[in-house]
């Protein structure tokens, strides 16, 4: 099947690979314009187009794809049978949608109608679910609420966090891609409608995201952490220094202390980490980053840093 590829990150780089390995002809591969990126705002290349520069295929960079005359008569130029999307970063126009024999397809992480949008994977931790999936759906005009071709659930174990349920959903979402190709080059494919009562909104995480208030409950803010690797990262201030908090357990174990106050620091456990009141319970500390520093154990970073139990980290 001669197909176009649309995406940008890492997990997209993950399908287009599934795509390539599967023999499928890949026409040309269309992702973000470079951006600079990290602490030195350095210009770096989209993992996608990495790919298409590895496998020496046609790349497209446009900075806007509706009414863009030029862009949309090369993707015509091409005829392609299909266009596939994964975390391409724009919504598709009409124009572009109807340019594939067999439309455009999406990868998307989430059990549409639930969590559309731009962060289903971290709104799914935040909210502390079991279970989450994967979804082949058509694409229209708006934002994931085309018809469903295929789904399946994946579970979200309890050491889950945002980069490893990225690697589960979007291993899935390959094989689950391949199912839906076969259907189509064999016409066989049925699509059935979402429920639109059922649906959620998954919006764009910010920096802000990462803020913790410990006046919530260990369960939340552990929710948190693990939702928010590698960015913004989980974010606390130590000594009026932003400290992130990489990762966490909930503390479930009996622990007597005359400190009740969210934000302080009941317990040091030797050679683990630190202890933290919360709203609700307690929160666990295993791995931090002082802002300017390097990421470290939570243990090594109290010993180096002269953390004592009673000292409280601000809301």
């Amino acid at each position: 099947m001669k197909i176009v590829f649309m995406g940008t990150p890492e997990p997209a780089a993950l399908i287009f690979e599934a795509l390539r390995g599967a023999g499928h002809d890949v026409l040309a591969v269309v992702t973000q314009p470079d951006r600079p990126r990290g602490r030195g705002q350095k210009i770096t290349f989209s993992p996608v187009k990495e790919k298409a520069i590895e496998h020496d295929l046609p790349l497209e960079q446009p900075e806007k794809v509706k009414g863009n005359r030029n862009f949309i008569a090369r993707l015509k130029s091409l005829e392609p049978d299909l266009i596939v999307v994964v975390a391409y970063g724009k919504i598709l126009p009409r124009e572009i949608l109807e340019i594939p024999k067999h439309g455009c397809i999406n990868v998307h992480a989430s059990l549409l109608p639930k969590y559309r949008g731009a962060a289903p994977i971290q709104w799914a931790l935040l909210n502390g679910e079991k279970e989450t999936g994967v979804t082949i759906m058509k694409v229209d005009e708006r934002l994931d609420t085309g018809d469903i071709i295929l789904q399946d659930k994946v579970k979200i174990g309890e050491e889950d966090d945002a980069l490893s349920l990225t690697k589960k959903l979007f291993d899935r979402g390959g094989e689950l891609l391949l199912r839906a190709l076969s259907q189509i080059e064999e016409r066989r494919i049925k699509f059935f409608p979402q429920e639109e009562a059922k649906a959620t909104n998954a919006p764009a995480i910010t920096k802000e995201s990462g803020e913790i208030d410990w006046r919530r409950s260990a369960a939340e803010i552990h929710n948190r952490v693990r939702a928010l690797v590698p960015w913004p990262a989980a974010h606390t201030f130590c000594r009026e220094k932003s400290l992130k908090i990489w990762k966490s357990k909930i503390h479930v174990a009996d622990l007597e202390t005359r400190y009740r106050l969210p934000g302080t620091v009941v317990h040091i456990i030797k050679g683990v980490g630190f202890i933290v009141a919360t709203g609700v319970g307690r929160l666990l500390v295993l791995e931090v980053q002082l802002e300017g520093k390097k990421r470290m154990g939570a243990y090594e970073f109290v010993i180096g840093h002269d953390v004592k139990i009673g000292e409280t980290l601000p809301n």
